[in-house]
């Protein structure tokens, strides 16, 4: 006699593998497959009717929107937001020397579980971490998705606040680690970014002729006035 599944046991392997392929870049080609990923999805059932529905609505607007249109908006939304980055060890380490051995570990666990990286790929993407998840137990791939759960939900919050539909990608993640967002203490949304103009801007020299610079920046300085020097007078001709 087997035992009844529960959510913890149910498999995920192929919901994993769809929403991984789902957050990838939305070229031709992954367009062309939006069907496959929604029957997958209903196939394995692992995620709610409502939140299915959800990523449904999303599928529908990659396939029925302008096909360049869909890679701009997604570059702009993933590509150059630090708060949307999908490059996990960006949220943690930034540009820091810690984030280079963390790929290394990462790299190496994924290779003990027979997953090898293409030559493109990172592995603190969200989508390799989510491939890696799929070999993995219904338990295990649970455990894992928990322990960077934080960041899913701050990633999260910042495509709400921007009014994306891939949050719902994001919480079909916690749904799956079965984890309630609220409970999250640790996830703090990104300030809001600065629109693009103002990242290029140049900055302006000596921060707009402020205090910056001087000895006691952000209080009155003294204020020395040199007068210019007087020309020596020329005799008039003829004098």
């Amino acid at each position: 006699m087997s035992l009844p599944m529960t959510p913890s046991t149910r498999p995920m392997a192929r919901t994993l593998r769809a929403m991984a392929a789902l957050l990838g870049y939305p070229n031709a080609e992954l367009r062309a497959h939006l069907g496959e990923i929604s029957q997958a999805l209903a196939d394995e059932a692992a995620l709610s009717p409502a939140r299915r529905a959800a990523l449904d609505a999303l599928m529908g607007r990659l396939a029925r929107e302008d096909g360049l249109d869909v890679e701009a908006q997604y570059v702009d939304l993933f590509d150059r937001g630090r708060g949307t980055a999908l490059h996990l060890f960006e949220h943690v380490h930034g540009d820091s020397r810690d984030r280079g051995p963390a790929m290394i570990d990462l790299i190496q666990t994924y290779e003990q579980a027979g997953l090898l990286l293409g030559p493109d790929e990172l592995p603190d993407h969200l989508s390799v971490v989510l491939e890696f998840a799929s070999t993995q137990p219904p338990a295990s791939a649970r455990a894992f998705l928990g322990e960077f759960a934080h960041l899913l939900q701050a990633i999260r919050e910042s495509l709400l606040r921007r009014r994306s539909d891939y949050a719902e990608l994001l919480g079909a993640l916690l749904d799956l680690a079965e984890i309630d967002p609220a409970t999250l203490t640790g996830a703090k949304p990104a300030a809001p970014e600065p629109s693009l103009d103002e990242s290029w801007a140049e900055p302006e020299v000596f921060g707009g002729c402020s205090s910056a610079g001087q000895q006691a920046p952000g209080q009155a300085q003294p204020i020395q006035v040199v007068r210019p020097p007087r020309a020596p007078s020329t005799p008039a001709p003829g004098a």
